[in-house]
């Protein structure tokens, strides 16, 4: 009876997955598992064959980020009063205004980690939702890395309101200069959180059922390209 059950969850999947031997593995250990068992004996970690609607969950979050993405470039996310007088900064605007005084390597960080990096998150990510959603056996290996690298440099793209946040902490002198943060600071945040929300909605295991059928001479012609 178990076996049959077994066949039943399994059934569906690429013959050359581990769910179709009706196996599993733990997403924060990578221990194996019966495909019915509900834990990770290791680490108690809830265990699934696959991520549930992990390409709709994807997508909705990618589109949430990209609507929040014009608020937070195009509001001021600081807000500088001197003297009674205030100006506004963008994003964009504090870098800008970074190399006018010289401050070329704090520049160079901020635009890298709070403009290039959640622009290619979310290119990367749309990209490899797109790639699943087609079925393409491209790459795998090489999609499979890309996930790793924007799964690891999308916690640094907080730096921004992270400076900002220690600026207000720090230069609070009243009466002489004030330092707030402004309005795309929340949308700035939640653009961020998205997309790390997306990253891990992805189930990296759908690029591997693609391929699971795939003869493994064609995949290393694929990798050499």
């Amino acid at each position: 009876m178990s076996g049959r059950a077994d066949n039943a969850a399994t059934s569906g999947y690429p013959s050359g997955t581990a769910a179709a031997a009706g196996l599993q593995s733990c997403a924060r250990c990578g221990r194996l598992a019966p495909a019915t068992q509900a834990r990770c004996a290791l680490c108690g970690k809830r265990l699934s064959l696959r991520v549930e609607h992990s390409l709709q969950q994807t997508l909705a979050l990618l589109v949430t980020s990209v609507v929040l993405f014009v608020p937070a470039y195009s509001l001021p996310i600081m807000r500088t009063v001197q003297f009674g007088s205030s100006n506004d900064s963008t994003i964009l605007g504090g870098v800008l205004l970074l190399m006018h005084h010289g401050s070329y390597p704090t520049a160079l960080v901020i635009f890298v980690a709070s403009v290039m990096v959640p622009i290619a998150k979310i290119i990367a990510l749309t990209w490899l939702v797109w790639g699943v959603a087609r079925g393409s056996a491209w790459g795998p290996r090489r999609r499979q890395r890309l996930y790793g690298v924007v799964e690891f440099v999308g916690r640094w793209s907080m730096v921004d309101v992270f400076v900002v946040a220690l600026l207000v902490a720090l230069v609070q002198i009243t009466g002489v200069l004030t330092i707030q943060p402004g309005s795309a600071a929340l949308s700035f945040c939640g653009m961020v959180v998205a997309t790390m929300l997306a990253a891990d909605a992805f189930d990296t295991r759908l690029i591997w059922d693609r391929v699971a059928d795939t003869p493994a001479a064609n995949l290393r012609t694929q990798e050499a390209r």
